[in-house]
């Protein structure tokens, strides 16, 4: 019984760590910053970052497949937004952290 708490405890911290590893690349910040805003389609994010569409939907499906950004359906346009508040909050609390202990500002 314990041991199968251990490895289900394993297994969790596992899955934080995956969480976290996708916050380490610039590129998914960015996009998830200008999801921060408001649900955007691909194009308008692949403009905003001056990237292809095709390299968006790269970052996007690696997003979605780690449940920080969810999707629907217009038509032919597919609309991306962040998954829910728990993802809005890790992102705010992340560059909160960052602004303090490097003392940026809004300003700058």
């Amino acid at each position: 019984m314990m041991n199968q708490k251990a490895n289900m405890m394993e297994d969790f911290i596992d899955d934080v760590a995956d969480f976290f590893k996708v916050f380490g690349d610039t590129t998914r910040i960015k996009m998830l910053s200008l999801l921060l805003q408001g649900e955007l389609c691909v194009s308008d994010i692949a403009e905003r970052l001056s990237m292809t569409q095709s390299a968006v939907s790269h970052q996007l499906r690696v997003l979605r497949q780690s449940d920080l950004v969810k999707y629907r359906k217009d038509g032919k346009t597919v609309f991306y937004s962040l998954d829910d508040h728990h993802v809005q909050m890790v992102l705010e609390q992340g560059m909160h952290h960052i602004s303090h202990k490097r003392g940026y500002t809004d300003e700058e």
